[in-house]
């Protein structure tokens, strides 16, 4: 099993999507093992952002995350990587197509709703950021068998 990191930005908060998009990971069969609202610090931010850092939109990122709320979750499932990043859809909601969350509720490029992990290394280093290990549950989702069977010898 993957994990991934998910963060439901401020506008994507403001807007009071949280429920509507925490479902659509969940009806795809990802499991959440950790989920929280909280205040991104600058400092939190600037670590979440570390790859951008010195680009002309590092700053507006920073303010961007640290302006409202957020939900952070961590989600569990195989290749949850890029099952999030294909829920998720392009990052410009104008060029989203329908039927991902950008291209249903988005119209921007900056206010994008949400950011996730885009390799298994980003993943632990943002699972750091915004969770303490005691807060990673571990636990067996009794619909896993129904969700997850593939075939003897199938590829994942």
């Amino acid at each position: 099993m993957e994990r991934t990191v998910v963060i439901l930005k401020p506008d994507c908060v403001q807007r009071q999507l949280v429920g509507e998009v925490v479902a659509r990971f969940e009806r795809k069969g990802l499991k959440i093992v950790a989920m929280k609202m909280l205040r991104v610090s600058d400092e939190m931010a600037h670590r979440m952002y570390a790859e951008h850092d010195g680009k002309h939109f590092h700053a507006a990122l920073v303010a961007f995350v640290t302006s409202s709320p957020v939900v952070a979750m961590v989600l569990e499932g195989p290749r949850a990587l890029a099952v999030c990043r294909g829920l998720l859809g392009p990052t410009d909601g104008k060029a989203a197509p329908p039927g991902t969350i950008r291209g249903d509720f988005g119209h921007s490029s900056r206010n994008n709703l949400l950011h996730a992990s885009d390799s298994a290394e980003s993943a632990k280093r943002e699972t750091a950021i915004f969770f303490a290990p005691a807060e990673i549950l571990e636990y067996d989702l009794s619909i896993a068998p129904w969700v997850y069977w593939e075939p003897p010898g199938a590829k994942t």
